[in-house]
C-alpha cells in the first residue's frame, strides 16, 4: 500500500468473503490497481449501516498474492469498512471503495436495508469515492460475466474523475443480457410484507418474513426499476446527507 503509482481499491460486500460476486469484483478491480479485500466472514445481508457496538470484531488475513490482499472479519459490512480504515489505511486512504457484487437486487427501497449500500455510504462518510454493485440474481453461482465491461467503465470513470463528496453510486445489473446503462432515480416501491408463522422442532412458534415487492410507478422510464425491467443497468447517485431541503422553509413557517 506504499506504492503511489497504482491506485488502491478497497473491496467489501455483505454476502461474505467467499462469495462468487466478490471474487468476480476482485478479478475486475485488480486490472486497475492494488486490491485490498476486507469483508465479512459470512453472509451479513440486510444489515444496512449496522455496526457492532457491543461486540468485539475479529479479523485475520487470509492471503496475499499478485497485488491482492484478502482479509476476513467477524463484523458487519460497515464494520469492515471502518476497521479497514482504522487498521490498514491510517496513512493513506484507498482511492476507491467497491461494495459487491451483491447477489440480489438493491433497487428502490431495497437500498435502505442493504448492507452493500451501507458499506458504500461509510466510504462516502470518509470521503472515499464509493460504488455499490448488485446483480439481480440471488443464486450462489450467478453468472456475473455480462457485468464486466460495465464495471470496468465505472471503475475507470471514478478513478479518473472521482465523485462528489458525500455521493456514492448504487449500480444494479439485470440478470442475463445487459443492453447498456441508465442513470436513474430510485423508484417509488415498497414491500407488501406478511409474516409466515412456523413452529420449530421443539414446538416454538416463530415468524418468517415473506411478502411481495410492489412498484408504484412501473411505467416511469427514469427509475431504476424501469431500467432493470427493460434490460439496462441502473446507476443511481445516492447521498449521505438525507436532509429534505425542500421541506425546510415550510417547516420554519410552522415550527419556528
Amino acid at each position: 500500500m506504499e506504492d503511489k503509482k497504482r491506485p488502491v481499491i478497497l473491496i467489501t460486500n455483505d454476502d461474505g468473503v467467499f462469495s462468487k460476486g466478490i471474487k468476480t469484483l476482485m478479478d475486475i478491480a485488480s486490472r486497475f490497481g492494488d486490491v485490498v479485500v476486507f469483508a465479512p466472514d459470512k453472509v451479513r445481508s440486510g444489515l444496512s449501516s449496522a455496526i457492532s457496538a457491543n461486540d468485539a470484531i475479529l479479523y485475520s488475513k487470509l492471503y496475499s498474492h499478485d497485488g491482492v490482499s484478502v482479509y476476513s472479519a467477524s463484523g458487519t459490512p460497515t464494520d469492515c469498512v471502518k476497521l479497514a480504515f482504522y487498521s490498514l489505511f491510517k496513512d493513506r486512504k484507498p482511492d476507491l471503495l467497491l461494495s459487491g457484487i451483491n447477489h440480489g437486487s438493491n433497487t428502490s427501497v431495497n437500498s435502505v436495508y442493504s448492507g452493500t449500500i451501507g458499506a458504500a455510504l461509510e466510504g462516502c462518510i470518509n470521503r472515499v469515492p464509493s460504488v455499490a454493485l448488485s446483480l439481480c440474481d440471488h443464486a450462489w453461482n450467478a453468472d456475473f460475466s455480462a457485468t464486466t465491461p460495465f464495471i470496468e467503465k465505472i471503475i475507470d470513470f471514478v478513478l479518473r474523475d472521482s465523485l462528489s463528496f458525500g455521493t456514492c453510486l448504487n449500480v444494479n445489473f439485470p440478470k442475463g443480457e445487459i443492453k447498456g446503462m441508465k442513470v436513474s432515480r430510485q423508484a417509488d416501491a415498497y414491500w407488501d410484507e406478511e409474516f409466515e408463522p412456523r413452529r420449530d422442532k421443539d414446538g416454538f412458534l416463530g415468524y418468517w418474513l415473506v411478502g411481495s415487492f410492489v412498484n408504484r410507478e412501473p411505467l416511469n422510464k427514469d427509475t431504476d426499476m424501469w431500467a432493470i425491467d427493460n434490460g439496462y443497468a441502473s446507476v443511481v447517485p445516492m447521498k449521505v446527507d438525507m436532509t429534505d431541503l425542500s421541506s425546510c422553509d415550510y417547516l420554519k413557517t410552522k415550527l419556528i
